[in-house]
């Protein structure tokens, strides 16, 4: 598949997007980024509430441990906003590696990260991609946002997703 999308080949994850995309049935997505690094802690925490994750066979999860000291600036802004262990740990590898990006459906992380300078983007940001990545079409995937509520852990406010599946009716051809 073209990697020319403006997302980088190596993506740094959390749990929620890779057990949203799970239940959703659209782990595969991840499937063209050259690299997908899942730290230990958020290896745990995947394997207790969706182990068919690590099972998928179009999509190669590299387990990892942060190899680096911890910064001072991430530890302050883990205790702001009470990150939880994943989180941190994998915000702590996203450090590493700076021209990846971190996959995360957490606010919490999502803000700690923009606050580091982190590339994010989660769930909704992947099934987009796919479009443009011509991995689903616009059809598919509006299919997949509105069963959200119904098949996923996803936590979306209603006015968003329906603001979602707006956009994404809008840019249908």
């Amino acid at each position: 598949m073209d990697k020319t999308d403006s997302m980088p080949s190596l993506v740094i994850c959390d749990a929620g997007p890779l057990i949203h995309l799970d239940e959703l049935g659209c782990l595969d997505l991840l499937g063209d980024f050259d690299r997908i690094i899942v730290p230990d802690t958020v290896c745990s925490e995947v394997d207790r509430h969706r182990p068919s994750v690590f099972s998928h066979p179009d999509v190669e999860l590299q387990r990892m441990t942060a190899a680096k000291p911890v910064p001072a600036v991430l530890s302050s802004i883990a205790r702001i906003f009470t990150l939880h262990a994943g989180e941190w740990e994998a915000l702590r590898i996203a450090l590493e590696f700076p021209s990846g990006i971190f996959l995360t459906d957490d606010t919490a992380a999502r803000l700690a990260a923009g606050n580091l300078g982190i590339k994010v983007h989660g769930t909704i940001g992947i099934l987009i991609r796919s479009i443009r990545r011509k991995q689903r079409t616009s059809e598919a995937i509006l299919e997949t946002l509105r069963k959200i509520p119904e098949v996923s852990t996803l936590h979306l406010k209603s006015s968003l997703l329906d603001a979602i599946i707006l956009q994404v009716e809008a840019t249908k051809s």
